[in-house]
């Protein structure tokens, strides 16, 4: 194995504060069953299907544990713990993991399933390395995101579809926003900032001009400061 791949896995322990006894396990969890294939190395598709069910029963089980008892709610949670893209969010705004993933020279990751995979194989990971221990994978992955929940699911979406309506209602055509991410801190500890909005119109040139002093505060998450950008264009729109 290379010497940058030895580093990532160090560096990724490191993060997630787990010495793995046995890194093949790790490293069979970052792998894509693309690579694999390309290689002959056992990829994440066995860890990815324990590692759902394992953070399905965690999180689950802590909401239970909080009083949630409508099997209503209960269905909604694993269905949004199903779903590539909420996972996917998790991947990158609260573990960096795209920068790990071992992945074939010209493999595609974003829009891809492949970040939701490799988060279900790494919880799958540490549950079999640590001898079943589910507490250590609460503990270490779960409790990272686990306030934030509402938010993940649902603030940002509210924010933007706010903004979206805003601009819909007064210019009849749905935009594209794009921004920039500037982490203005570490991998460990990041400090996100989301800046230079843009607002497109379908042919790419630009709907509404903004100034270009309009950024988010500094957020630990990328999705939070999308979210806390997307508030100060609205707030910014309505004072125009």
């Amino acid at each position: 194995m290379l010497k940058n791949e030895n580093d990532n896995l160090k560096e990724l322990q490191e993060f997630l504060e787990y010495k793995f006894k046995n890194e093949d396990l790790l490293r069979n969890a970052l792998t894509t069953p693309q690579l694999g294939k390309q290689l002959d190395l056992l990829d994440y598709n066995a860890l990815e299907l324990l590692g759902d069910a394992v953070i399905k029963l965690i999180f689950i089980s802590k909401k239970i544990k909080e009083g949630l008892i409508d099997p209503g709610e209960i269905t909604i949670i694993k269905q949004c713990l199903e779903n590539d893209e909420t996972l996917s969010k998790i991947s990158k705004d609260y573990f960096n993991l795209e920068k790990f993933i071992l992945k074939s020279e010209k493999q595609v990751i974003e829009g891809t399933r492949i970040l939701a995979d490799v988060f279900e194989a790494i919880c799958g990971a540490i549950f079999l390395d640590s001898d079943s221990n589910l507490k250590l994978v609460e503990e270490n992955v779960i409790n990272r995101f686990y306030d934030d929940w509402d938010f993940i699911i649902n603030e940002t979406i509210l924010n933007k579809n706010k903004l979206l309506e805003y601009i819909q209602k007064r210019h009849r055509i749905t935009p594209v926003i794009k921004t920039e991410f500037l982490n203005k801190g570490s991998d460990h500890a990041p400090k996100w900032i989301a800046k230079n909005p843009k607002i497109l119109d379908r042919n790419n040139k630009i709907l509404i001009p903004l100034k270009k002093d309009i950024k988010s505060e500094e957020c630990k998450s990328k999705k939070e400061a999308e979210q806390d950008l997307y508030l100060k264009i609205l707030n910014y729109l309505k004072k125009k």
